[in-house]
């Protein structure tokens, strides 16, 4: 019996949930950026949470990927590490990722994607259909 309590609070730690964006309907599907801060976003940028605490995705150059490991509905982006090729669109690139390192709030309704921060900037993602 003494060995009871430990087994049971250690499959009780292993069960826990994901309490990134990937546990709270953000996993399994494409995001892509339509607006960034109220204006359309016309390059293509995309996310992706693959797994707890995991970020992918492509920017209009480069692909990238990173760590989230904030409790949903917050949001954290941990160093980004991304391709370095050149394209026309490093502009647009330069802003999407500076953007996203600014964000701290998360919300996932559907197949929108809204991330955000207190001083009000706003990333607006939609779901890509076909995953």
């Amino acid at each position: 019996m003494k060995y009871f309590v430990p087994a049971f609070l250690l499959s009780l730690a292993a069960c826990q949930a994901d309490e990134t964006l990937s546990g709270y309907g953000a996993a399994d599907t494409t995001w892509q950026l339509t607006s960034l801060d109220g204006q359309p976003f016309t390059a293509r940028a995309t996310l992706r949470f693959p797994a707890e605490g995991s970020v992918t995705g492509k920017a209009p150059c480069n692909s990238f990927g990173g760590t989230q490991t904030a409790p949903y509905p917050w949001f954290k982006l941990g160093p980004i590490r991304a391709t370095k090729a050149a394209c026309p669109e490093l502009d647009a690139e330069q802003r999407f990722f500076a953007a996203l390192s600014d964000m701290t709030l998360a919300e996932v309704s559907g197949a929108v994607l809204i991330l955000s921060n207190e001083t009000g900037r706003e990333m607006v993602f939609r779901a890509q259909s076909g995953g």
